[in-house]
């Protein structure tokens, strides 16, 4: 859990900090999921195309033919015209006054670029409500000429490029040193709502909306830049002029005449750019919150933490299903917030959410591999490879440290060793003893009982832990039947008692600190060793107590009464019928 945490704390700094992949990724989500909205029906693009210029005889046109442009669009209807085109210097063909006429006709706004050492206009109307900001200065303005200037209204034409090289978001006020100066769309609604002034709602961190008279506020981020809403504006040409009832964009749409600009939307010329520009202002979409930052640091935080709970709590399987139920749940709760052309980016919490599974897996990767290690270390050598990958696979049958359990506890011993060593070199007894033992494991593992240790000859098994056994009394007494059948088949030259018992032990790992074993003790354990020992008194090799006949189903015989060392009362003794 901690690790997560620590994760969370460095993916969040590029999130703070507004680092150049994390804008560029929070864009490109912005592109993918804000929904283009219809246009608002004020608007019209008219573009003077090749054919135009190629009839006209090139471009620029005269002045004089712009007028005429002027005249026609307003017998056709237009409300306003917005001349995307720059006119700094006079017209060589004299033709300028006669083209400011025309621009007093309608509400007319004509571009004026940003350039390096420019001249700053002058400026008024501007109101400033809240706190005072110092944004970055504009450069300069290249005005337009004199006679031009003052016959329409000036808007700046500039289309900052963002990160990753495309126009999405424009100015609507730049600071000079002298007050505001707005942008050519900005400058078309203050006409179309019939405002002198402007009202920028400032906060500590900057612009948080402006206001022009006879609009809503128009939401901004902290700069004044209003992101743009490619809104497919109605277009026509020269020879159509459908424009009754709209504000009209003029603009160039010819080869090689203006520069088009890259967009989320493709290659677009200015005008198109500026109309998209005053159709995002007149319907303020989509919106960037002040409180974008905060809400993104929350969504960030939250999911991250939740991600690491649920894996850490419900485990690899269910934890990462519900971590990616998660990660899914917050990529469609941001993209609906995106496509409600609210601008919250959420791309960076699923991608921290992701990094935040993927480590979680492998911690618990990592620990259930080293449990899994350790289980087959201590396990593989006494249990049948089977219980053993159960084992693994469901650790929490194996309750280590010591538990109560109810079990069979089954004991063998070597009969003739001491007289076998005496006849055979002792390579060739180890070698006997070995293959004894063998045959005994096997059975025993076969059986899914456990071999918990090796006594010189002797060896003690048990049934019933670590793997739980419904039936270990009946697996005890066949496997003590199938050893002495499968060791007298093997003609070692020498032969085994069994002592079987049934009863509570305490099972688990014990020793010390650095060296233990999984074993058993108590009454029972101990029961099942004198059995074996007195088998050789009975006269029987397989002894079973009274407790494991009476619970088994394998038919038994009722031997004796015999009394064993450490018991004050005698024992039934049963061995197979």
């Amino acid at each position: 859990m901690r690790w997560a945490v620590l994760l969370l704390t460095i993916l969040s700094l590029p999130l703070i900090f507004d680092a150049k992949p994390l804008e560029i990724l929070r864009l490109k989500t912005f592109d993918a999921f804000i929904e283009t909205p219809e246009p608002t029906g004020y608007f019209t693009v008219l573009n003077i195309t090749d054919e135009d210029v190629q009839r006209e005889g090139g471009y620029p046109f005269p002045r004089d033919r712009l007028a005429e442009i002027q005249y026609e669009l307003m017998d056709r209807g237009a409300i306003g015209v917005g001349w995307v085109m720059l006119f700094p210097e006079p017209d060589r063909f004299g033709g300028d006054e006669e083209f400011s006429i025309a621009l007093q006709s309608l509400p007319s706004v004509i571009g004026m670029p940003e350039v390096d050492n420019g001249i700053y206009p002058e400026t008024h109307g501007t109101v400033i409500v809240g706190e005072d900001v110092d944004l970055p200065k504009a450069k300069g303005f290249l005005e337009n000429t004199p006679v031009l200037k003052d016959s329409a209204t000036q808007g700046v034409l500039t289309a900052p490029i963002d990160v990753d090289g495309l126009v999405r978001q424009i100015p609507l006020l730049q600071q000079t040193e002298g007050g505001w100066v707005a942008s050519f769309g900005t400058q078309v609604l203050k006409i179309l709502g019939g405002g002198q002034t402007y009202q920028i709602r400032t906060n500590i961190n900057g612009i948080e909306q402006i206001r022009v008279k006879g609009l809503p506020p128009i939401s901004t981020d902290s700069l004044g830049r209003k992101w743009i809403s490619w809104v497919d504006t109605p277009q026509t040409t020269l020879e159509e002029m459908n424009v009754q009832d709209t504000f009209v964009f003029v603009g160039v749409t010819a080869k090689g005449v203006m520069p088009q600009l890259s967009t989320p939307v493709g290659l677009l010329e200015p005008h198109k750019i500026q109309a998209s520009l005053a159709e995002s202002i007149l319907m303020d979409s989509p919106k960037i919150p002040d409180y974008r930052l905060i809400v993104e640091l929350a969504v960030f935080a939250i999911s991250g933490l939740l991600v690491a709970l649920v894996i850490n709590f419900l485990g690899v399987t269910y934890g990462m299903a519900s971590a990616l139920g998660l990660i899914v749940l917050t990529g469609f709760g941001g993209a609906y917030t995106i496509q409600s052309n609210l601008l919250i980016d959420v791309t960076w919490s699923m991608i921290a959410m992701v990094l935040i599974a993927t480590q979680q897996f492998w911690l618990n990767f990592r620990i259930q591999f080293k449990l899994r290690q350790q289980i087959k270390k201590q396990f593989e050598h006494y249990l049948d490879p089977r219980q053993v990958k159960q084992l693994q696979d469901d650790p929490s049958l194996l309750r280590l440290g010591g538990e109560k359990r109810y079990c069979t506890f089954l004991f063998t011993d070597v009969r003739g060793f001491t007289a076998l060593s005496e006849r055979v070199e002792p390579e060739e007894v180890t070698e006997i003893m070995n293959k004894a033992l063998t045959i005994q494991s096997s059975i025993v593992q076969e059986l899914g009982g456990m071999v918990d240790k090796y006594i010189g000859d002797a060896m003690m098994a048990i049934f019933n832990a670590p793997i739980d056994l419904t039936d270990h009394e009946n697996r005890a007494i066949l496997a003590g039947q199938r050893m002495l059948e499968k060791i007298k088949d093997a003609d070692l030259g020498v032969e085994i008692g069994v002592g079987i018992s049934t009863g509570y032990a305490i099972v688990g790992n014990m020793g010390s600190d650095t060296r233990f074993d999984y074993t058993a003790i108590g009454d029972a354990v101990n029961t099942g060793a004198r059995l074996e020992s007195a088998t050789k008194d009975v006269g029987v090799n397989l002894l079973i107590s009274e407790l494991t006949a009476k619970h088994s189903t394998v038919p038994t015989t009722l031997l004796k009464e015999i009394n064993v060392k450490g018991k004050s009362k005698s024992l039934k003794v049963f061995t197979p019928s």
